[in-house]
């Protein structure tokens, strides 16, 4: 315990950890639960991507879509490979857990986690044609924007540094995603992407989660956390909603 004191002393002065055999049970919990999620998410992400690449309606939209599965699977594996050093097995993790499947497009499941992997809710629901892919991606860009700005700082520094080395390749991704949104509005596509941000928009929110304050002030204590759910949530709102007017639609 006395050791433990110690170290969250050291965390919340701004220290780091470097490597898998000076971080405590406790930490390296929270730090596995973290990188499981990322993980999951681009996993489940790029699976269902993936199955829209042929429905771009051109070549360079298709081009743009498997290059975005190809960089969401490579982060992913970026970051599953420091979790193999803490022993995950990394040689079944893409084969283990079935990252195409998806709920009904009716289902409402809020902020539930999948029963088999830890992905985001809202990677459970299914992408409903290009339009919709196009939305989807571009509203999720602008949120793993907020949540990977708030990991970058985390106090596990090869985590810290994959996250800051992937921060620019989803961002791109978000600049094919309004490059293709434009692109759909211009050619009078409004009423399907007006469609899909009403469906993605409370969903990709939710992904944002409600931790409790003692909770939070936990992971604030370990250096995994700043800022709460609620105040990701609003930033990442009050930049999508910026984008979506500049589509000419409107947020739920």
């Amino acid at each position: 315990m006395a050791e433990d004191m110690t170290l969250e002393r050291y965390l919340e002065a701004g220290g780091v950890l470097t490597n898998p055999t000076n971080v405590p049970p406790r930490y390296r919990a929270e730090l596995m639960k973290l990188m499981a999620t990322f993980v999951d998410s681009e996993l489940a992400g790029a699976a269902g991507f993936a199955e829209v690449i042929n429905q771009g309606p051109g070549i360079k939209e298709r081009i743009a879509a498997a290059k975005i599965v190809l960089e969401k699977t490579d982060n992913a594996d970026r970051v599953l490979k420091i979790m193999g050093e803490f022993g995950a097995d990394i040689d079944r993790y893409a084969t283990h857990h079935p990252w195409t499947a998806r709920l009904d497009r009716n289902a409402d499941i809020g902020m539930t986690r999948s029963e088999h992997d830890m992905r985001l809710a809202v990677f459970n629901y299914p992408i409903d044609g290009w339009a919709d892919a196009v939305i989807m991606n571009l509203l999720m860009s602008r949120a793993v924007a907020e949540q990977l700005a708030e990991f970058s700082t985390i106090s596990y520094q090869p985590l810290a540094e994959a996250f800051r080395a992937i921060a620019p390749i989803e961002a791109h991704h978000g600049e094919l995603a309004l490059e293709g949104a434009v692109k759909l509005a211009a050619e009078g596509e409004s009423a399907a992407l007006q469609r899909s941000v009403d469906y993605w928009w409370p969903r990709v929110a939710a992904s944002f989660g409600t931790a409790t304050a003692e909770k939070l002030q936990s992971l604030r204590n370990m250096g995994l956390r700043r800022l709460t759910g609620a105040e990701l949530k609003t930033r990442w709102s009050t930049e999508a909603a910026r984008v979506v007017d500049q589509l000419g639609l409107k947020t739920p």
